[in-house]
């Protein structure tokens, strides 16, 4: 969908639907993963599974590929989490990962309702935090950004990268 596409992952909690939703307030295309892509499914096949475990969220290999040939746009920000990301991690011209300390982590899961992601499912909520202290659900080499600041500043943190990279 861009002539440019970004992705910006991190954990649940670390702010990537507030920065997706920050960015389409100041007129960029955006593309929401969890809201417009996700779906339960085998990370390695991607054939639909009938879960609810945060190892399943995967993204539609086929429809990421598709939206990032588009080049009606200038720029897409691709928004969101996707255990499947090391397929199609490199047709993004830059990835950003959103980070946060555990503190913080652990009071914005205790503010979502149990139905989304990371709530107050304790499972969910273990393997998070075993992710935040190991980094293994994150891209590797991507662009850390601390998302514990206001949200204004996280996305003009990423946009000000974005000029260094030309």
């Amino acid at each position: 969908m861009g002539v440019r596409n970004y992705l910006i992952e991190g954990l649940s909690g670390t702010g990537k639907t507030s920065v997706a939703e920050e960015l389409q307030l100041r007129g960029f295309h955006v593309v929401h993963g969890d809201r417009e892509l996700a779906y339960q499914g085998d990370p390695v096949t991607g054939e639909p599974l009938d879960t609810h475990l945060h190892e399943n969220h995967i993204w539609p290999v086929e429809r990421v590929c598709a939206l990032c040939a588009d080049r009606s746009t200038a720029e897409t920000f691709f928004c969101g989490g996707s255990r499947n990301v090391a397929v199609f991690l490199d047709l993004f011209d830059a990835v950003f990962v959103l980070e946060v300390d555990l503190d913080t982590l652990q009071r914005r899961l205790d503010a979502r309702p149990d139905e989304e992601w990371g709530g107050g499912r304790p499972t969910e909520r273990e393997r998070i935090v075993r992710w935040h202290r190991n980094g293994e659900d994150v891209p590797p080499n991507g662009i850390p950004i601390d998302s514990t600041a206001p949200i204004g500043e996280v996305v003009d943190e990423i946009l000000r990268h974005l000029q260094r990279i030309g």
